[in-house]
């Protein structure tokens, strides 16, 4: 029988992801393909634009949500890349049955998974790759630095290492 790779683990041994804290987050599309949002109008003078698809405005419909309904959680800046998310979340300490990390990007996740499949006429589609990236922001320093990444990433799309060059070869 052959055996399983093990997974590497990225959470901070030790750290509470239940408590209050800044995080920096980073969701992928299954196989990194570009259905979530177009850049547009870059060039010399054209500052890139982001055009949402229908599973885009879904997403964006989440995170709203998240925000605007739960008092213990705050995503104060996101962006809806072509095949990734980038967000910052804010985890407030209010007491016991605050969400973690985990629960809140899990119900984005969930949510605009089972709106894709749904748009999609199927049942039970893959949208999201398992697992998602975070970090976590230590000072304002950093704040300050991924608030400036997310604000600059429609400009360096075609350096992103998100960017896939073979969806991106005849467009």
């Amino acid at each position: 029988m052959k055996e399983l790779p093990v997974r590497k683990i990225i959470r901070l041994k030790g750290y509470d992801y239940s408590g209050a804290g800044y995080y920096f987050v980073t969701v992928c599309v299954e196989g990194r393909h570009e259905m979530l949002s177009k850049i547009v109008g870059s060039g010399f003078h054209a500052r890139p634009q982001i055009e949402l698809t229908d599973i885009g405005i879904e997403i964006q419909k989440s995170i709203e949500y998240i925000t605007n309904n739960n008092a213990a959680v705050e995503i104060p800046k996101y962006i809806i890349m072509p095949n990734h998310v980038h967000l910052i979340i804010v985890l407030k300490s209010v007491g016991h049955g605050s969400p973690t990390l985990q629960s809140v990007v899990g119900r984005m996740k969930s949510y605009t998974a089972k709106r894709f499949s749904e748009m999609c006429g199927e049942k039970y589609l893959t949208f999201w790759q398992s697992r998602f990236h975070d970090e976590i922001i230590r000072n304002e320093e950093a704040y300050q630095n991924i608030w400036r990444y997310i604000d600059e990433n429609p400009n360096k799309w075609e350096e992103d290492k998100y960017y896939n060059k073979m969806e991106n070869k005849n467009g």
